[in-house]
């Protein structure tokens, strides 16, 4: 039974991509991120901003249903840094006309996602980039269309503990 209903999801999905007006193609949009500043030893949340195109909604990062695609981030961070949690908003329960009986747990509208960003103690002083993708599947009331990805991009700032200077530790006035 399992197998059947996939195969008709795949050749849904299929027939909605072939529909798919091009114009619409971007679904979700990243609207920045909080500035961020991290120094050694205390790991600093960082909100991430998307928004979601007018008549459209994608799936929660928890949907209700092992068959629907969850919203995921992924993050590609540089040497010496590191992303930790992932915080997702909890989705909004909505019924829509395809099935009235039944609610999907859908982001819509503007959505952040929070992630901790943290430091190694022997970092470099300075602005790094952070790179990453949303993956989503964006649905409109009577259609879902293929996963997508869009990519996302923020800079982190590191600065050193009081006292510490890029890492070399000062030495003693005694030792000459």
């Amino acid at each position: 039974m399992k197998t059947t209903f996939a195969i008709v999801v795949i050749a849904c999905l299929q027939l909605f991509a072939a529909d798919e007006p091009k114009s619409s193609r971007a679904y979700v949009s990243f609207e920045g991120a909080t500035p961020v500043t991290v120094s050694p030893g205390k790991p600093t949340p960082v909100a991430l901003r998307f928004k979601v195109k007018q008549g459209f909604h994608i799936n929660s990062n928890q949907p209700k249903s092992e068959l629907l695609i969850p919203t995921t981030l992924k993050l590609d961070v540089p040497t010496d840094l590191a992303a930790g949690t992932i915080s997702y908003p909890p989705g909004k329960d909505v019924s829509f006309p395809f099935d009235p009986s039944e609610k999907l747990n859908v982001y819509s509208d503007d959505f952040t996602v929070k992630a901790k960003m943290s430091v190694a103690k022997m970092a470099s002083t300075g602005n790094f980039t952070v790179h990453g993708q949303l993956n989503y599947q964006a649905c409109s009331d009577n259609a879902c269309f293929p996963p997508k990805e869009i990519p996302i991009r923020f800079d982190v700032h590191v600065q050193n503990q009081p006292g510490r200077t890029h890492g070399r530790t000062p030495q003693s006035p005694h030792i000459k």
